[in-house]
């Protein structure tokens, strides 16, 4: 049986080390309560973390950690000095224990993500089929899900869309599953492009969709750019960004923190013009139309 490893944080900025074990590979992350203190009914439009938060990223077994650590050490803000804790995780079949508990999701008034096992009976509905398997990517995610908000709400017929960081590709499907004309789905990880083309295959997408890495270089212009990454790459990426918007086409930026926002935005001002942000969780979605 396989093992992996988990590498637990108790760190006061939770959020921080979340980004930071996503940014160093981890395969999921979830916060626990340290000390057995209960958060109770909150306010409106709040999401309170327990006073003392242990952040758990989940890595394969052999990932060096010792890395892992360093970057805690790096980039947690005011000198956090963080403690952590390796554990070791029996493998288990985490799809069939996600699917016993999954349910189909709406987005907008007709997209749905829908698992194995569910149906939509909805006559109308759009429906995006996957489960969870080598890529991140289901729409439980609240950046995930502001992506598939923005894409129901808004005219995707005939456009060309460009999915920067595509994991699972449900992002590119969907928009196709909307009516988009083509996609070209670009990721870092070369299982997440295996994932994207077998659900594009599920989905009767294929034909419509390109898939590569990142070291495609992007010689064309799309109507719709999505980038649900990570705040420092979408900064970083910004120029490369920009250059594959067609004029007046739009740019759907997530994966970052609502206080990461402007940071983000300041870097995009120079060619877009901003719509209203999306927010959810703390978490943050950008969108812009590119000026002429």
């Amino acid at each position: 049986m396989s093992t992996w490893i988990e590498l637990a944080v108790a760190s006061h900025y939770p959020e921080f080390a979340e980004e930071i074990l996503l940014s160093c590979g981890a395969l999921s992350v979830t916060m626990t309560d340290a000390a057995d203190v209960p958060v109770l009914e909150p306010l409106p439009g709040e999401t309170p973390l327990w006073p003392a938060t242990i952040t758990k990223g989940l890595f394969t077994a052999g990932t060096d950690l010792d890395l892992v650590r360093a970057a805690l050490a790096e980039q947690l803000p005011d000198g956090d000095t963080a403690s952590t804790e390796i554990l070791t995780v029996e493998d288990r079949d985490w799809v069939r224990a996600w699917l016993d508990h999954a349910e189909a999701m709406q987005f907008g008034e007709r997209l749905w993500i829908c698992p194995t096992g569910r149906e939509v009976t909805a006559t109308d509905a759009i429906i995006v089929h996957l489960d969870p398997g080598l890529a991140f990517g289901t729409g439980t995610h609240p950046s995930t899900s502001m992506c598939l908000d923005w894409l129901s709400l808004n005219d995707v017929a005939d456009k060309t869309v460009l999915d920067y960081g595509c994991g699972s590709g449900v992002l590119a499907i969907a928009a196709l599953k909307l009516g988009a004309a083509s996609a070209l789905a670009i990721d870092i990880d070369p299982q997440a492009i295996t994932a994207t083309l077998d659900n594009a295959q599920t989905n009767q997408a294929a034909e419509r969709i390109t898939c590569a890495g990142i070291e495609h270089a992007l010689t064309e212009q799309y109507d719709i750019v999505l980038a649900n990454i990570l705040a420092r790459p979408l900064i970083e990426l910004a120029p490369k960004l920009a250059a594959a918007t067609k004029t007046g086409g739009r740019v759907v930026l997530a994966g970052l923190l609502e206080r990461q926002a402007e940071e983000v935005r300041a870097a995009y001002a120079p060619w877009f013009d901003f719509e209203t942000d999306g927010e959810r969780d703390g978490w943050n979605r950008i969108s812009g139309v590119k000026r002429g």
